[in-house]
């Protein structure tokens, strides 16, 4: 095509109007002087619309604009893992050290390092025949994480030769019949998903040791998700507890419009954050992409595609993969104040009318399944909403809610009375239930959804009790209603609640989780029986083992400390006396 070059003719805050190039819609372009990056996102007669990734700030009409021919992508390869990005894959460690703590307009830096060198083992060899997602050789990327090193998405042919050897992302590792040179690294477009060959059910847990999510309102891995509350909820910590604990293999976390004292906090303690699974460093396993609510609007809605690209390349590579988004509504709003600079018809509390297809577009990038090299990976999507107010009635909550299959919704009232993590469990679900029981049921317990069905309905039962306690008090209620309450409190306080601060809490097994829902449900049934034979209230909500269970779960031989308490609770049942 040649150099494309034209002059910049009109600018409104991030959207600038260029006259002269004639680009592809998404392509990204070079603005003004200072060459600031932006990306065309309309086309008008000869007119191009344009968001800057970057503040606009002095720029003037008639300066130059030169299209790159190229969309927006980023660099997959080695050295993607214990980075932090920007929206627009810049790595703020290398931006910091060209200048400081604040990016000057107009600075890039390539994605990956292109001077560090990899030792690569070929496995593939000279002759293999080959096509896009095959397999060439691994690289050692982080202490735990071999990395594997890919053919790109729509090369294919035989292999005229390819050799191990220590190389930078740059070298040409090998050759098809053909002449494509292969590298360690490969670019790709961020708005388009990458080929897989099939998506599978998504009946596998994501299992993530937090006993409210994992018990009664699970993720499967490829699913779904989003963390709805207002400020001060525990979003952020809920996600962080995901991070580390969930059973994916790689995380990205994005950080998108998030204010700058949140992010700050996440980008300090993630690296210092040991990983549970194998005692080195979380962010070894980690890619982190950081976009705070200061940083120009444009960069925040790539920033999702960038972590989304990333996190499609790790599930080629057959990993799971967990990707937290934070929060999406800072990247609508970004859209809403894009579409309002564009002068488009406003929708619903002045979103675009596309907002629902955006997001939509988004989630359905999450999957559980078969790659192109029939390996088997998943990406597990859990976006963070923040409601204005706790309003979850806005747009951005509804229209999540149509998308995903689980809602987590936490509540400002539970926080308040330090109930954490302060989901609330009466308006939370998981669509995915029904097909994550038979995996429960072969590697948990057989009784494990009946156990759980039972929880949820005790749960329900005191929220309809508790009206009817706040005006006329508990002591009124007939006595098997009192039991409830008094089984549905041992519930909250001691299943429900779990300290992410606690070394043993912090993480509960499931096999831990049966046992403590098993062992609630044992001592309805035997205070229910007891009850019925004319035991007292009082009698049975005071028992010694109950107040013993309600420690256990901070003991860390939980097995042993669960036994003694059982056998003490069969005891103290027994030799319980019963009114003639």
């Amino acid at each position: 095509m040649g150099e494309d070059k034209g002059v910049v003719y009109r600018i409104s805050g991030p959207v600038v109007t260029a006259k002269g190039i004639r680009p592809r819609m998404y392509d990204v372009v070079q603005v003004g002087e200072q060459r600031l990056m932006g990306e065309v996102i309309g086309l008008e007669g000869d007119k191009v619309v344009i968001q800057v990734y970057e503040d606009t700030s002095g720029i003037r009409p008639g300066e130059p604009i030169e299209a790159t021919g190229q969309a927006l992508q980023v660099e997959l390869g080695p050295g993607l893992l214990s980075s932090i990005y920007d929206g627009i894959q810049r790595p703020l460690a290398v931006l910091k050290d060209k200048m400081g703590d604040f990016i000057a307009r107009g600075v890039s830096a390539p994605g990956l390092d292109h001077a560090k060198k990899w030792d690569f083992k070929a496995t593939a060899k000279a002759g293999d025949a080959v096509h896009g997602g095959s397999v060439l050789g691994t690289v050692q990327e982080t202490a735990n994480i071999e990395h594997k090193i890919l053919v790109p998405p729509g090369l294919e042919g035989k292999l005229a030769s390819l050799a191990s050897g220590s190389y930078t992302v740059d070298d040409v590792i090998g050759k098809l019949e053909g002449g494509a040179e292969l590298r360690l690294m490969h670019k790709w477009p961020v708005r388009k998903p990458r080929p897989i060959k099939k998506k599978e059910l998504p009946d596998v847990p994501l299992l993530t040791g937090q006993r409210i999510l994992d018990g009664l309102f699970p993720v499967a891995k490829g699913g779904t998700a989003a963390i709805p509350g207002p400020f001060g909820s525990g979003k952020t910590v809920t996600q962080q507890q995901l991070a580390k604990w969930s059973d994916a293999t790689i995380v990205v976390y994005i950080g998108c419009g998030e204010r700058g004292n949140e992010m700050t906090e996440v980008l300090t303690e993630f690296p210092e954050l040991k990983d549970p699974r194998t005692g080195g460093k979380l962010m070894d396993r980690t890619v982190l992409i950081a976009n705070t609510s200061n940083m120009p609007v444009a960069a925040r809605e790539a920033s999702v595609y960038t972590g989304v690209t990333i996190a499609e390349y790790y599930r080629d590579q057959g990993f799971d993969v967990s990707l937290m988004a934070d929060s999406t509504s800072r990247w609508a709003e970004a859209m809403r104040e894009i579409s309002s600079r564009l002068e488009e018809m406003p929708g619903e509390e002045g979103y675009p009318a596309y907002l629902a297809a955006r997001l939509s577009e988004f989630y359905e990038r999450a999957g559980r399944v078969v790659t192109t090299n029939d390996q088997a990976g998943s990406i597990t999507v859990i976006g963070a909403v923040s409601p204005p107010g706790g309003d979850f009635s806005e747009p951005v909550t509804q229209n999540t809610l149509r998308i995903v299959k689980v809602f987590w919704a936490l509540d400002a009232k539970l926080a308040q009375r330090r109930h954490f993590p302060a989901i609330n469990w009466l308006n939370s679900y998981s669509l995915y239930n029904a097909t994550l029981d038979a995996w429960f049921v072969k590697n948990v317990a057989s009784d494990w959804p009946v156990i759980r069905g039972r929880a949820m309905d005790i749960l329900q039962r005191e929220a309809e009790l508790q009206e009817i306690v706040q005006l006329v008090g508990s002591d009124a209620l007939p006595e098997d209603q009192q039991l409830t309450l008094e089984v549905a409190r041992l519930i909250r306080e001691t299943f429900l609640q779990q300290n992410a601060y606690h070394a043993v809490d912090t993480y509960c097994s499931m096999k831990k989780q049966y046992r403590m829902l098993k062992f609630v449900m044992a001592y309805a049934d035997k205070s229910k029986d007891a009850l019925g034979r004319g035991a007292p209230l009082n009698t049975l909500a005071n028992v010694k083992s109950k107040a013993e269970f309600t420690k256990v779960k901070f003991e860390e031989n939980f097995d042993g400390e669960m036994e003694r308490i059982e056998k003490m609770m069969d005891q103290e049942f027994q030799k319980m006396e019963v009114p003639a």
